[in-house]
């Protein structure tokens, strides 16, 4: 006798979609929904009901895809910060050789990514801010890697690693440039995200000119 187990479908198609695949598609359309309803209205505004109509769904398909609303909104800040690490690797990787002109082309895609469409800068900057100690660590976590970027970069144009002071001035600047954004967010955007950039480039010009571990890159 063998066995035909391998054989078996994994589950009947609907629609032209596997069970997985329905799964998927219904958590990205609550994602969707995530984004809008957290991005504009906010997190403590939103509720499990509100997500489902606009996912057009209803809350059992919520549960099978998050453990509650917390859990949606850290699935929804982790793809975001990957969507906007992906946006700011990849204008590194395509600048330079001049630091400076790396720093620039790494702030514009940073900040590109958070601007065009402001849903995503509430949810990153301000809607995941205390909401609980696990997601603070997460948010940490994120500016932290940022710091470290910057620090790596620096490094590379050293040729050797940063000295603690140094280090510690890269997480500095990447807070600033957070909060800049919430500011340019409380202020209605009213500030054009170009100029942003500007003041960002100028900022880590500054620092780079003033710090004599980061002077002395080659």
């Amino acid at each position: 006798m063998t066995d035909q187990s391998a054989d078996r479908p994994a589950g009947r198609r609907y629609s032209g979609r596997t069970p997985a695949e329905r799964i998927q598609h219904r958590r990205t359309a609550l994602l969707d929904a995530a984004l809008e309803l957290f991005g504009t209205r906010g997190y403590a505004a939103g509720s499990v009901k509100q997500l489902c109509g606009i996912a057009g769904l209803t809350e059992r398909y919520f549960y099978e895809s998050f453990r509650d609303r917390e859990a949606c909104l850290a699935a929804l800040y982790d793809e975001t910060t990957a969507g906007l690490r992906d946006r700011t690797l990849a204008a590194l990787r395509t600048a330079g050789p001049d630091l400076g002109d790396v720093i620039t082309a790494g702030l514009a895609a940073f900040i590109g990514f958070l601007t065009e469409d402001p849903r995503r800068a509430r949810v990153v900057l301000i809607e995941v801010v205390g909401v609980s100690a696990r997601m603070e660590q997460r948010r940490h976590g994120v500016l932290r890697d940022y710091a470290e970027l910057v620090a790596g970069l620096w490094a590379t144009a050293r040729a050797e690693p940063l000295p603690e002071r140094s280090r510690l001035t890269c997480v500095t600047i990447v807070g600033g440039v957070n909060h800049l954004l919430v500011d340019w967010l409380m202020d209605n955007r009213t500030t054009h995200p170009d100029d942003l950039v500007s003041v960002c480039a100028g900022v880590f010009a500054a620092v780079r000119a003033t710090d004599p571990a980061l002077a002395n890159d080659r």
